[in-house]
């Protein structure tokens, strides 16, 4: 199959430097860049692939398209069910999911002797420095010979993302210290910190609460060291034919039942505040609350309370007038009252979650795709990473998630290659609630995360 020339290009970069973040927007293609540039590596002499990715694309993503495009190569996809038994096989490319590197980190040095490359789709899920998995991670891309103490065992590494710094440009640190080593943003996180980010005291009453907010020059700096190990394609720059998707808040005005009890909430959460015993982890359950009453449902000791159904009339009138159409929802009542409405309507829908697996999730979007649904519903963090719904010309989100990320890479489940359609991304928001500033300060988020990747490019 012929390529894109962006992904000769990556692939090119990838045989031309041992390590590399390819940063390419969702929908580029990176996954069949680094397969090409492993296979040509493999043809001549080089040794295994480890390929980390999240569960939901082991197979449907990383399995499909090496049947599909290089099918010369072996591979084995191992689950927590099956890991050793996988890992035992003589393949090329061993691929597992983002939690089994815990269990990776534990082996033996002769368990990696037969591997050189080291493919982590989704890096961004190890950005957290002091998490056990990115630990793990840390250990298993970092670990050498003991005969060889400067020659790691994965020689070659790629780490893939679409949006690396959701949060703050330190959110880059961590994936950079596993692909170089800590090479060109240092092997400490505080003296990194130090230099990128200005301390900003939060709330007066309390000075422990700090906020690390980036530097002005932060963002430039990084992307001048980085630029060495970094390849990034736009994806209005490289998949030209791909109409535009429009982007737009839909609000909506609560019922007066629900801002009153909204309106109480807020008072008791700013009392509690003010009382200057609220530890920061309260403070994020106390806008929780907030967020869940302006969802329009609260739980209480019998169960589901509707305050205002509003917000899932509207989003169920979107999806009506839709021909095809992907929903995520962030609250599990607004799954309950979709699922409900959906079926009094007799829409023909289908859900992917968590639990979902990897072969009823390839038939749903084969079915999708094949427009046997008008709608999917998920929740953000189960399908908006890896999937193909170009059937779909709408992403509607039920309420704002704060992970710019997720936003991001959810709208790219519709708009990637293969879609002919103009697509949309409507995201539903309560007026005069807190949802206003959430999404505000998640195209505060964007907007930095996309200063920097242009920088990148």
């Amino acid at each position: 199959m012929k390529r894109w020339p962006h992904q000769i290009q990556t692939s090119k970069k990838q045989l031309k430097v041992p390590t590399l973040l390819d940063l390419s927007d969702a929908g580029t293609g990176k996954t069949l860049a680094a397969l090409d540039a492993f296979a040509f590596r493999r043809k001549n002499s080089g040794k295994c692939a480890l390929v980390v990715a999240p569960k939901a694309l082991l197979d449907p993503a990383w399995g499909e398209d090496i049947a599909k495009f290089h099918p010369q190569l072996t591979f084995s996809v191992a689950y927590a069910s099956n890991r050793a038994k996988a890992f035992d096989a003589d393949v090329d490319i061993y691929i597992t999911n983002t939690d089994a590197v815990k269990w990776i980190a534990k082996q033996k040095r002769t368990f990696f002797e037969k591997f050189d490359t080291l493919i982590i789709d989704e890096i961004s899920y190890f950005k957290h420095r002091t998490s056990q998995r990115s630990k793990a991670l840390k250990k298993i891309a970092l670990l050498t010979p003991l005969h060889r103490k400067n020659e790691p065992y994965f020689k070659y590494k790629v780490g893939m993302t679409a949006t690396p710094t959701s949060t703050s440009i330190t959110d880059i640190w961590h994936q950079t210290l596993i692909i170089d080593g800590g090479e060109r943003l240092g092997t400490g996180f505080a003296a990194f910190r130090d230099a990128v980010c200005q301390p900003v005291i939060t709330n007066p009453m309390q000075p422990s609460w700090i906020k690390w907010q980036d530097k002005p020059e932060a963002q430039e700096s990084v992307s001048q060291i980085l630029a060495d190990i970094t390849v990034r394609h736009e994806f209005d720059d490289v998949m030209k034919d791909i109409p535009d998707q429009d982007k737009r808040v839909l609000n909506y005005r609560p019922s007066a039942k629900l801002m009153k009890l909204y309106e109480e909430m807020k008072k008791e959460c700013l009392l509690e505040l003010k009382e200057g015993d609220v530890t920061a982890v309260n403070a994020a359950a106390l806008r929780q609350k907030l967020l869940q009453v302006a969802s329009g449902r609260v739980y209480g000791a019998s169960g589901a309370y509707t305050l205002d159904s509003g917000r899932n009339e509207l989003i169920v009138e979107l999806i009506l007038g839709r021909a095809h159409s992907v929903v995520f929802w962030n609250w599990r009542h607004q799954r309950e009252a979709l699922v409900e409405s959906l079926t009094a309507k007799k829409v023909d829908f289908v859900e992917i979650g968590s639990d979902t697996k990897d072969a009823d999730r390839r038939s749903i979007v084969q079915e999708y795709q094949a427009g046997k649904y008008q709608t999917v519903l998920m929740h953000p963090q189960s399908g908006a990473h890896g999937l193909t719904l170009t059937k779909g010309t709408s992403a509607i989100w039920c309420s704002p998630t704060d992970r710019a990320d997720l936003l991001v890479q959810g709208d790219a489940r519709i708009r990637r290659g293969g879609q002919k359609l103009a697509t949309e991304s409507i995201r539903v928001c309560a007026v005069g609630t807190l949802e206003e500033q959430m999404y505000e300060r998640t195209n505060e988020k964007l907007d930095a995360m996309t200063e920097l990747m242009r920088m990148l490019k």
